[in-house]
C-alpha cells in the first residue's frame, strides 16, 4: 500500500485488495474511542460524497475511511461486467477492513453503497460493530423472480436498470452529453421514476440546472472531472449483475441483518416512497431485526446525505456512539 496525498484534513492511499487496487479517504485515528467508521457511496458518487462526515466524526475522535468502491474513481475497474458482482464488493470491503487491521467497523452506507452494507451485513456480521443505511431499505431475496423480471413488471422495458444491462449502451447515450450535465441533473432531480435516464427525462441538455444552496459548482466539477477521467462502465457493471447476484445469493434466502441498524430515509425520495409502508408497518423490522432507530429527514431526496449532511452525520454520531 502507499500513502499518497493529504488535503483538509484528509489522507489518501491505494490498497492491493483482491488482486486489484482500492483508493482510501481517511480522516483521523480513532484513538480516542477506538471506533472506524467506514462509509460505502452510492452509484455515481465518490468517496468525496462522505467529506463532511468524514472531517466531522473524525473531529469527534473516530477513524473515518471511504474507498472509492471497485469500478469507481481512483480504484480499479475490471473490464468484465462479471467482476462486479455483490460478492466481489463485499469481498473489497472485508479486504479493506483487513488491509488496515481493522477486525470490525461502524458501516455507513447509501443508495446502492447501502444495498452494499446490507449484503455485508448479512453475510459478514462478525464485521460490522453496527450499520447505518440510507435511502435504499432492505430487499429481501424473492426465490421466485429475477430482479429484472421483476423490474420489467413494475416499470416496462424503458426502465433503466434494464436498459443499461447491455454493455456499452448507456455508456455511449452518456458519452454525448456534457458530464457536468448528467451531474446537475442527477443530483438536483426528485423524479427517479419510470422513464430515469431516458432521452425524455435528461431533456434538452443545454437546460439550465440552478444548484441548491447544498450543492456547489465544485462538487460537481470534482465528480464530472474524475468520471470524465475513468468512464461509467465500472459504475454500470454492478447493475449488470443483478440477475447473477440473485442466483449467486440464494443461500441466504430468508437470512436477517442482526447488527444494530438506523435507516435514514429522505421525506421526497422516491425510493422511500415506494417502501413507505415497509419500513413503517413492521416489514423492515421483521427482515432486519438489529433495527433500533428509523429516521425521516423532512425536506431530502434520494441523496440524504448531501443535501442535510449536518443533520444526517448528527444521526450517525448519536447512533454509533452508543456502542
Amino acid at each position: 500500500m502507499a500513502t499518497a496525498t493529504a488535503s483538509k484534513g484528509v489522507t489518501h492511499r491505494t490498497l492491493e485488495v483482491n488482486g486489484i487496487k482500492i483508493h482510501v479517504a481517511e480522516a483521523g485515528d480513532g484513538g480516542s474511542t477506538g471506533g472506524t467508521v467506514l462509509f460505502l457511496h452510492g452509484f455515481l458518487e465518490l468517496w468525496h460524497s462522505w467529506q463532511h462526515p468524514l472531517l466531522s466524526l473524525s473531529s469527534r475522535g473516530y477513524r473515518c475511511v471511504a474507498p472509492d468502491l471497485r469500478g469507481y474513481g481512483d480504484s480499479s475497474s475490471p473490464p468484465s461486467p462479471s467482476s462486479y458482482t455483490i460478492f466481489h464488493l463485499v469481498g473489497d470491503v472485508v479486504g479493506v477492513l483487513d488491509a488496515l487491521s481493522l477486525p470490525r467497523a461502524f458501516v455507513v452506507g447509501q443508495g446502492t453503497g447501502a444495498v452494499l452494507a446490507w449484503h455485508l451485513a448479512t453475510v459478514r456480521p462478525d464485521r460490522v460493530r453496527a450499520l447505518v443505511n440510507m435511502s435504499s431499505a432492505f430487499m429481501p431475496r424473492n426465490p421466485g423472480v429475477r430482479p429484472l423480471q421483476a423490474f420489467r413488471r413494475l416499470f416496462g422495458d424503458g426502465y433503466y436498470l434494464l436498459r443499461l444491462q447491455e454493455p456499452g449502451a448507456m455508456e455511449a447515450e452518456f458519452a454525448v452529453m456534457d458530464t457536468r450535465f448528467i451531474f446537475r441533473k442527477l443530483l438536483t432531480t426528485r423524479e427517479l421514476g419510470a422513464i430515469s435516464l431516458s432521452p425524455e427525462w435528461w431533456g434538452p441538455p443545454d437546460q439550465d440546472i440552478p444548484l441548491p444552496p447544498w450543492l456547489t459548482e465544485e462538487f460537481v466539477h470534482l465528480l464530472a472531472a474524475k468520471f470524465d477521467e475513468t468512464g461509467f462502465a465500472g459504475a454500470m457493471n454492478s447493475f449488470r449483475c443483478l440477475d447473477l447476484n440473485w442466483e449467486l445469493t440464494a443461500p441466504w434466502t430468508g437470512a436477517k441483518v442482526t447488527v444494530p441498524t438506523k435507516y435514514i430515509a429522505g421525506e421526497d425520495a422516491m425510493s422511500y416512497h415506494r417502501v413507505k409502508e415497509y419500513i413503517h408497518k413492521g416489514g423492515l423490522k421483521r427482515d432486519v431485526p438489529g433495527l433500533e432507530e428509523v429516521a425521516v429527514i423532512a425536506g431530502a431526496g434520494h441523496y440524504v446525505h448531501l443535501e442535510k449532511a449536518e443533520e444526517v452525520t448528527e444521526h450517525i454520531y448519536q447512533f454509533i456512539k452508543k456502542f
